[in-house]
């Protein structure tokens, strides 16, 4: 513990932050089960307003400065991508890889003596 009475006061206000970002952190990852839970049941509509509610939610944590927005812009994207409407198709077989390509060997140049 510390003797100097403004890092008593520091360690005060560290420990109120910690816990409201704490509260925060947690409130993201509660919206972002509901995106999921939402998803997971096919039901669309409900996933989009939880989505939309999600990355609201980390927009304000950004703003507050408890997430990075690089973060958030990664956390948003991942919540986007599962939504039933946007699903994909089977994969096509596609042909084979170009690379590595065959090396092609240059005539050599006769020497000349």
């Amino acid at each position: 513990m510390a003797n100097i009475k403004s890092q008593k006061k520091r360690n005060i206000t560290n420990e109120k932050s910690r816990m409201r970002n704490r509260a925060v952190k947690s409130e993201l990852k509660t919206a972002t089960r509901r995106v999921k839970d939402a998803v997971a049941a096919e039901n669309g509509a409900e996933a989009f307003a939880a989505a939309m509610a999600a990355c609201r939610l980390m927009d304000k944590a950004v703003s507050k400065g408890v997430i990075h927005k690089n973060q958030a812009a990664n956390r948003k994207s991942g919540i986007m991508l599962p939504r039933p409407a946007r699903r994909r198709p089977p994969a096509k077989k596609s042909a084979p890889p170009r690379w590595p390509r065959p090396t092609r060997r240059r005539p050599s140049a006769a020497k000349s003596s």
